[in-house]
């Protein structure tokens, strides 16, 4: 078998063993090395290599960003963050006909601002809205559907995990990265508040409202989120106009945060303990996905399937377009059935050479950065579209009376939402494009 059959054939050994449950870091690290080892036919070069390969990985100094935004996002959530983010929102929309899902969607971006992850921005905003809608009366499978989609606005809204590790795959500047995502972001958002609002219109018996909120609550309820506005301007701001590095700016966000969560009582010796456990659980699922994914990419280097797959695309003649469209269906089917930092780590070695090599009329630089973006929005669309998005699963743990169907069919309205507001990125880079040009 020569080693470009061998690299195809790793693609479908390493989905079954993602099926069959084997952990994803370890399915790439297996695969990874067992593919290396037939290529290189002896022991003695694999052994090298694995003796290099978790030093080269980790010694990366871009990489320590990651843990102290887990831990900024951590501190977040067990500060009251959430509650306060949502309180603001609700005082100033909430007596709106959908006014109270509005807020929701509000206090998801605040806090994914913040906090960087998906999942854990669609837990804790469930916790703190989900009854909040349900007593206001909106309809269960409406309101999980949109808390589900909200969540989806952790990663994209910068700071992003996931961002940070596309720009290390892609060598691309992380701030301008930051500032590339920062406008999609807030298109998202309001994207979700024009679904909501035209649901409210056509369908006004799935959404529910409160009572006006005064001034005088509207007042309080902003002084508890100008902190949080604070950190995030310091943090993004920062690392944009250089005042500091993006791992300075996220240890200054983590220890911003703490602050905040220690001056609101959520900070104690034990949830601080509960706190540097679960970053450095996840940290290490994390790294072990880099380091599963390092193994695997080696072993495709070594094939040379990037390359011919590159020059297969060009010899057919498609043209640029079509080639982003395949990718992007591509991501989003396979974003149904894994998680979207596995996703990023094994496609993107393979699908970035490719899209770089192709004329959209921009620079290799700025085409890097658009990709990015677009890739972001489609693995996101993945956690929220049936049968099995990951955020729906989330936010159906935290109400089991709710019939999954009814979130399922709650959700798509988001999901069609989606689907334009990448039909519009696609059309206009430069919505994505332009704050990079300051």
């Amino acid at each position: 078998m020569d080693d470009l059959t061998l690299a195809l054939w790793s693609l479908p050994v390493l989905l079954l063993l993602i099926f069959l449950r084997v952990p994803i870091g370890l399915a790439m690290l297996s695969v990874g090395l067992v593919g290396s080892a037939l290529i290189f036919g002896d022991m003695m070069p694999l052994l090298q290599q694995i003796k290099t390969l978790a030093y080269g990985q980790f010694s990366i100094h871009s990489l320590t960003i990651i843990p102290l935004f887990m831990l900024m996002g951590q501190l977040a959530a067990i500060g009251g963050i959430s509650q306060a983010l949502f309180r603001a929102a609700e005082a100033f929309m909430g007596h709106r006909k959908g006014g109270l899902a509005m807020a929701s969607i509000g206090a998801c971006a605040g806090f994914g601002s913040i906090c960087g992850s998906s999942l854990a921005t669609a837990a804790t905003m469930g916790q703190v809205a989900l009854p909040e809608l349900r007593r206001a009366g909106y309809a269960g499978g409406f309101a999980t559907g949109a808390l589900a989609a909200g969540g989806t606005l952790g990663i994209l809204i910068p700071p992003s995990v996931i961002l940070v590790i596309y720009a290390i795959l892609t060598e691309q500047n992380i701030a301008t990265m930051f500032a590339a995502a920062f406008v999609p972001g807030i298109f998202a958002a309001l994207s979700y508040m024009f679904v909501i609002n035209m649901v409210a219109r056509f369908k006004p018996h799935l959404v529910g409202t409160v009572e006006r909120a005064s001034w005088s609550e509207r007042w309080h309820a902003s002084l508890a989120v100008w902190p949080v506005i604070v950190i995030f301007v310091t943090v993004v701001g920062g690392i944009y106009t250089g005042l500091f590095t993006p791992t300075e700016g996220a240890a200054v966000g983590a220890i911003a945060t703490g602050i905040l969560a220690y001056a609101r009582g959520g900070l104690t010796r034990k949830s601080f303990n509960t706190t540097i456990n679960a970053t450095a659980a996840g940290t290490g699922m994390i790294f072990m996905i880099v380091l599963g994914a390092a193994a695997y990419n080696n072993f495709l280097a070594l094939s040379g399937l990037p390359q011919e797959l590159a020059m297969w695309v060009g010899d057919q003649g498609y043209t640029a377009f079509g080639v982003l469209a395949a990718i992007l269906l591509f991501y989003i089917v396979f974003g149904c059935v894994m998680d979207s930092l596995s996703m990023i780590l094994l496609t993107i070695p393979i699908f970035y050479p490719m899209v770089i090599g192709l004329d959209f009329g921009l620079s290799p630089e700025q085409v890097g950065v658009w990709f990015g973006i677009l890739v972001l929005i489609v693995v996101e669309m993945g956690l929220i579209t049936p049968p099995v998005g990951m955020n729906l699963f989330v936010i159906q743990s935290m109400a089991p009376d709710i019939p999954i169907k009814q979130t399922y069919l709650g959700v798509l309205p988001f999901v069609l939402m989606d689907l334009v507001r990448v039909l519009v990125l696609v059309a206009f880079p430069a919505i994505t494009l332009f704050v990079t040009y300051f």
